[in-house]
């Protein structure tokens, strides 16, 4: 779990920034626009935002008053600007009661890049004498806008990266990417109603309040579905390690009292998945194919000791069990969700192409491919296999009973597949006693991947959004 910094420290260097910016805005009050009309509606634009923002399942707090502050930075300049940001913050805090350390770094945050760019954009004004008339002021009101996103977006990710929450790069990733779209279409939306307040005045920005109600209403949407679409993806992902656990757990535990099932299973699926990619099947059908190799054998839970071990003359009633093992695998798997296909496979490997297999009879193409494939592995390995339960033949031998057995027992194509693969590998390939189930089944990692939440500590604003 990711633990966080002692904020003690950082709490006063936040407190010394708060004046250091409060200081300077005070300095710069006297050459600020002092509309007091357009600050009032700016002013009650922005807190009731903050006051009114949506929240989303991951701690995010969607607002609008970042565009109001755009056009404080604009119109107004940066004094006022930063004082809107200081009440809107404060406004906030009432009503979420963030810890002292979030609402700390989001007065700095909010006084700082409201200050600086308003600063910048009212001398970049004076020193190129750009006007409201010139289609220049409007591109620079775009680039304020983006300015003031990359401070407020860097200052944010900094502090949370401090405290360890997570890197910096992984804030970009995960809070600001996906957001650059909307950012954008926000930054386009305050240069147009800074247009339409240039040409109409007040009543322009009466028009902005209703963009930037559903603005907010808008992006707070697509964040909870972004949200919800994480959430779904981490419990996939949660079910799936959770099965593949599962049946290895079984896997390893019947290896307990058959010690060849699972090198017997690691090996058929190696080979199975060989044969299938040489085959040229797709790699979603390789990966389907190797996952029911390695279960191919789990209904063998079903047969007692004395099957498994003993080296005896079966009796009727001996094999009358061992050829229920492939249905009793299958309704094993079957009942996890979304491992149909690989209980259809596991029940159709004992099949023959002559239709004399087990347990239904089918013939030819009605068995499914891939459990033609495992049948081909499954049979090379048991016969060249130190620990099975025949004596072992040698892969030149085993190689010549496959051909014999080509076309009746066993699918030709994936016979001459395999011999082809056997012939260009060496030793270790061709007899599997080196196969390693715990190896094969970290091919299945990517399943078992769970996601690992980080520490839900608070929130922050981020371009009018508090990451938490």
């Amino acid at each position: 779990m990711k633990t966080q910094r002692s904020t003690r420290l950082s709490n006063a260097f936040l407190l010394l920034a708060l004046a250091g910016v409060s200081a300077v805005a005070v300095q710069q009050a006297p050459v600020a626009d002092w509309n007091m009309a357009l600050f009032g509606i700016l002013l009650g634009f922005s807190a009731f935002s903050d006051v009114t923002s949506i929240e989303t399942d991951s701690s995010l707090k969607i607002s609008g008053s970042f565009l109001a502050q755009v056009l404080a930075m604009v119109f107004l300049g940066g004094t006022p600007a930063a004082l809107i940001g200081l009440i809107s913050i404060l406004a906030g805090w009432v009503r979420f009661r963030e810890g002292w350390n979030f609402l700390l770094i989001n007065l700095v945050t909010y006084t700082t890049f409201p200050l600086a760019v308003g600063i910048a954009f009212h001398e970049t004004l004076q020193a190129t004498g750009i006007t409201t008339a010139d289609p220049a002021f409007y591109v620079l009101v775009f680039g304020a806008f983006l300015a003031a996103l990359a401070m407020n977006f860097s200052m944010i990710a900094a502090y949370g990266s401090y405290l360890g929450l997570s890197s910096f790069g992984e804030k970009v990733r995960t809070a600001l990417i996906p957001l650059l779209p909307s950012e954008l279409a926000a930054a386009l939306m305050a240069v147009g109603v800074a247009f339409i307040y240039v040409q109409i005045g007040l009543a322009g920005v009466a028009l902005f309040g209703i963009v930037l109600v559903i603005f907010q209403y808008l992006l707070g949407a697509l964040l909870k579905s972004q949200d919800r679409a994480r959430e779904l993806e981490v419990r996939t992902n949660q079910l799936a390690s959770f099965q593949v656990g599962m049946l290895s757990a079984l896997l390893r535990t019947l290896d307990l009292r058959d010690q060849m099932t699972a090198r017997h299973s690691a090996a058929v699926a190696r080979y199975s998945r060989a044969i299938a990619q040489k085959a040229g099947f797709s790699k979603r059908e390789e990966e389907l194919v190797h996952i029911a190799a390695l279960l191919h054998d789990i209904g063998k839970f079903i047969l007692p000791d004395r099957i498994l071990k003993a080296n005896v003359p079966l009796t009727d009633e001996d094999w009358m069990l061992i050829r229920r093992h492939p249905q009793q695998g299958a309704r094993v798997v079957s009942s996890l969700d979304g491992y149909g296909p690989v209980a259809d496979i596991i029940l159709a490997h004992h099949e023959r192409i002559d239709g004399k297999g087990y347990p239904r009879g089918l013939e030819g193409d009605a068995i499914p491919e891939l459990a033609r494939i495992i049948s081909v592995a499954d049979t090379y390995d048991v016969m060249t296999a130190r620990d099975s339960y025949r004596t072992p033949t040698s892969s030149y031998e085993a190689i010549q009973e496959l051909r014999r057995v080509s076309g009746k027992q066993l699918d030709a194509r994936f016979v001459e597949v395999f011999i082809e693969l056997l012939e260009d590998q060496d030793v270790s390939f061709r007899h599997g006693e080196e196969a390693d189930f715990e190896k094969e089944l970290s091919l299945e990692a990517r399943i078992a991947e769970t996601a690992n939440p980080g520490v839900d500590s608070g929130r922050f604003q981020v371009a009018g959004v508090s990451v938490g």
